[in-house]
């Protein structure tokens, strides 16, 4: 009887800890949620706000790289310190203020080298905050399956990024004006940082949501970390920023300036189903459900840079379906890779990583783009499916 006890009472507690874990990553998705709204919306009208400014096509491609390189490589440093002082909370509160309080500020520029040294401080919060949150977020996932956790967040997170953009359609459709619509973007940036600030009064100490677990012991977890970080590399070199699509769009007029947020929250709106999804299927499959889905996404370049409207449609579709494929399992991968007081330095290195290749990417691609189409795709299209076979080795590490 007291053994039958003792399981009853453990099922209660861990019952009541889930629920608490669950609770915690759908707060923090409440806050993804209203911050996309505000940066997505953003992100989803730059390329095109550049264009009217000015830029072209290789500065485009320059600024949106620069800015996930700058905010990517800063997360090596912020992982770094949250995990030393133990501020992840500081953290996280200090990069999305800044991340949240460039957008409004977009409606002030009168030059496009104005608009892009905002949009570079976007990221540069986001860089900031990120490896805190997804430290916090890995704490709570272990109740709920790392993929499936991860895939919540990221469903509710697109979901203002589905909101976002169709916030800034309605905005122009009623011919608001790019400017006017950036300091409308205010708005669900204020209620952001105040979700973010009830969060942190209600789990001052997240780490307390993992269950203690012996030390985690695998034989060759350096050389699988340093692998996966060399594929998922590869895929951020070859992945085009959707600002150079939307330049393409505009460029060539084969897309209605006002459908281009619209396709961009398709996009977020298959990002945040597929993480949802296929992180379920991670939790029961493993790594192959990431393989399969980066080699068949891959193919999004040749439909969005090569014919009509439909080919773009379905296109853009396969790119956010990529996106949330990414966003959800690649982060669970790390969390099962790495032990809880090194979250926070492993997520800050993977997103410097990631950063540097989407950088160096997304500038040469807006280089080619202004030189040979064809040769943009090509390019794309063999440095996403260079990962495959890394994965597949990554795969068989034991």
């Amino acid at each position: 009887m007291g053994s039958n006890n003792y399981y009853i009472v453990s099922a209660i507690v861990n019952d009541q800890q889930r629920k608490k874990a669950l609770f915690f990553i759908i707060l923090l998705g409440i806050v993804s949620l209203l911050s996309d709204i505000t940066y997505e919306g953003a992100r989803s009208i730059t390329g095109q706000y550049l264009a009217v400014l000015g830029a072209s096509g290789t500065a485009v491609g320059t600024i949106a790289g620069l800015g996930e390189f700058i905010g990517y490589s800063f997360r090596l440093l912020s992982g770094y310190l949250s995990d030393r002082t133990g501020k992840y909370w500081m953290m996280i509160l200090g990069g999305y203020a800044m991340n949240l309080l460039a957008v409004p500020l977009l409606a002030f520029t009168t030059t496009w080298q104005m608009a892009a040294l905002l949009i570079i401080l976007e990221r540069l919060g986001k860089g900031i905050r990120t490896p805190s949150r997804d430290a916090l977020l890995s704490y709570a996932v272990q109740h709920t399956g790392r993929g499936w956790g991860f895939g919540l967040h990221q469903a509710m997170d697109q979901t203002g990024a589905v909101i976002g953009p169709l916030l800034v359609t309605f905005l122009l459709y009623f011919q608001i004006g790019y400017r006017t619509s950036f300091a409308v973007l205010a708005i669900p940036a204020v209620f952001t940082l105040c979700v973010l600030i009830i969060s942190k009064m209600l789990f001052p100490t997240p780490q307390d949501l993992e269950f203690k677990l012996p030390p985690l012991i695998l034989e060759n977890a350096a050389k699988k970390y340093w692998v996966y970080l060399l594929a998922i590399s590869f895929v951020a070199l070859g992945y085009v920023d959707f600002a150079l699509i939307a330049y393409h769009f505009e460029k060539v007029g084969k897309i209605p300036v006002a459908w281009i947020p619209i396709l961009y929250a398709i996009a977020m709106a298959a990002d945040g189903a597929a993480g949802l999804i296929f992180g379920k299927f991670y939790d029961q499959k493993g790594i192959i459900v990431l393989i399969i889905l980066t080699a068949l996404t891959a193919f999004f370049v040749i439909l969005v840079f090569f014919d009509g409207f439909y080919a773009a449609f379905f296109g853009i579709l396969l790119w956010g379906i990529g996106m949330g494929a990414h966003d959800s399992i690649m982060k669970a991968v790390v969390a099962g890779l790495v032990p809880i007081e090194k979250r926070g330095t492993a997520y800050g290195m993977f997103n410097m990583w990631f950063g540097t290749a989407w950088f160096l990417g997304s500038a040469f691609m807006g280089y080619l783009y202004d030189i040979s189409l064809i040769g943009l795709v090509i390019f794309s299209l063999a440095a996403q499916l260079m990962a495959v076979p890394l994965l597949f080795y990554f795969k068989s590490i034991k």
